[in-house]
Order: structure tokens, then C-alpha cells, then sequence
């Protein structure tokens, strides 16, 4: 009776993590093959032989994409600074500083992750555009490199996990409220700080409804309206396509791989509290 009990978890398990993983690897497989083998195979067989010119095509033939891939990694990264910063200072002064009014103004702040970001495209949009940063770099990266309300609730949480006895021993050494921010509270937080750090870039590396909406032409495209534009650009070559899903899945693979210990271990301290 346990071993079919086991059996039954381990087959829901394998069940789960294919079609998890099958979409990657439909679209990995898809990628190395040439048009004829996708037109006249199945979508699930296996390229035999496989090939790489889709990978090189799309490197080297289409240099719009790899522009389109500085463009993301570097609105991506000033967006993951901003957000550190700022969300840091936000969810240590909701945490820690007591100030008048502080959990009123904290719930305020929370309440709006129940607004659809998809509302606030046409402000945002308007707001742009009467700053002359429509069809910018700054465009696509202002509206969204400061503290945001799940991130600000995501390090206060963890701030207030932190240990009191150790922030009034920093006082006593005369330490002030920076000090204690940079030398006490940063340092051990890194877990969380790593956690937030994978879904900002990667909720920002995904972002596809903004940047279409806010640049226009190709100066200023990022990876997902890039992808996108393939699909039109070589009549439906799907092959080509998904060479490029690929290539842009690599830096959300390196970013967790870095990263997957702290990932691991801030999940862990927060079942444990």
C-alpha cells in the first residue's frame, strides 16, 4: 500500500513537471530545426539532424534583436537598482521608524496592488508623452524604478523578522538609523534581497504590453516586442521564432542559477518563521 502511495506522488510529479517543462522544450526542439523538417515532421518529434543556423540567423542576420537585447538588459537593470533602493528604504522606514500615522500609510500604499496594471497604461502613457519621454529609453524605464507596493511588502515583512536585540546593540555602539540599514539589516537580508532581485528582472525581461505601447519603430525595442515582430518580419518562420524565445530565456536561466541558493534559503526562512 505505501509503495503505491509513493508511486501515485512520484507519477503526479513527473506529470506536473512535463508539462512545466514540455512548452521549453517543444520550443528548444523547434528551435534547431530547419523549415522543411518543422513543415513536414511532427511538432513532437526530435530534429534529426538538428541544426544551428536559426541561432545564428537570429544573432547575426537580425541585428535589430540584438540591440533589442542591450535595450532589456539595460532597462532591466537601472529598473532592479531603482526598486532595490528605494523599496529598501520604503520597507525599512514602514518596518522599523516609528512615525506618526505609519500603518495607515503602509495599507494605503498595499491597497494599490488590487488596481490591474493594465489600468494604468493610458495615464502612464499620457504622462509620457507630455514630458517629451514617448519613444525614449527613460520612457520604458521611469515608470517602473521605484519601490512597488509587493516588493515594499515583500522586505518589510522581512525586516520585521530581523531580531530587535541586534539593531539595539548597533545603537548602543552609536550607530544611526543609516548604519544600521547598511551594516545590520542589509547583510542579513541578502536571501530576500535575492528573491526580489529574480522577479524584478524577470517580471521587467517579460514586460511586452508597455514597451509596445510607449516606443514605436526599432530604436528602442526590447526582447519580447522583437520576438514578436519576427513573426511578421519572416512570413511565420516559426523555426527562427523560437530561436529567439530561446535565446532570450538564457539570462533568466544564468540569473536564477546565481541566484537559486539565496532563492532556496529565503523560502525556507519564511516557512520557519
Amino acid at each position: 500500500m505505501r509503495w503505491t502511495k509513493t508511486a501515485g506522488i512520484y507519477l503526479l510529479l513527473v506529470i506536473g513537471v512535463s508539462i512545466t517543462l514540455g512548452p521549453f522544450l517543444l520550443s528548444f526542439g523547434t528551435a534547431l530545426k530547419t523549415r522543411s523538417q518543422f513543415a513536414g515532421e511532427s511538432l513532437l518529434a526530435w530534429p534529426a539532424p538538428f541544426t544551428l543556423d536559426n541561432f545564428a540567423q537570429v544573432l547575426t542576420g537580425s541585428a535589430e534583436f540584438g540591440r533589442a537585447v542591450v535595450v532589456t538588459l539595460l532597462a532591466a537593470a537601472l529598473i532592479l537598482i531603482g526598486q532595490l533602493i528605494s523599496s529598501v528604504l520604503a520597507a525599512y522606514a514602514f518596518a522599523r521608524v516609528d512615525f506618526p500615522g505609519r500603518q495607515v500609510l503602509f495599507w494605503v500604499y498595499l491597497s494599490t496592488l488590487m488596481i490591474p496594471p493594465v489600468v494604468l497604461v493610458v495615464p502612464l502613457y499620457l504622462m509620457m508623452t507630455e514630458v517629451g519621454l514617448r519613444n525614449t529609453f527613460w520612457g520604458l524605464v521611469l515608470p517602473f524604478a521605484f519601490a512597488s507596493p509587493y516588493a515594499v511588502f515583500l522586505l518589510r515583512e522581512y525586516f520585521r523578522g530581523i531580531p530587535q536585540e541586534l539593531i539595539d546593540a548597533a545603537r548602543l555602539d552609536g550607530a544611526n538609523t543609516l548604519d544600521v540599514l547598511v551594516e545590520i539589516v542589509l547583510p542579513l537580508s541578502r536571501p530576500i534581497i535575492a528573491t526580489l532581485t529574480v522577479i524584478t528582472v524577470v517580471s521587467h525581461w517579460n514586460s511586452f504590453m508597455w514597451p509596445l505601447v510607449v516606443t514605436t519603430g526599432s530604436q528602442w525595442r526590447v526582447v519580447t516586442v522583437a520576438t514578436a515582430s519576427l513573426q511578421s518580419q519572416f512570413n511565420g518562420n516559426w523555426t527562427l521564432v523560437m530561436a529567439a524565445t530561446t535565446l532570450a530565456l538564457v539570462p533568466l536561466l544564468v540569473l536564477f542559477l546565481v541566484f537559486q541558493r539565496h532563492v532556496v534559503r529565503s523560502i525556507t526562512l519564511t516557512g520557519l518563521k
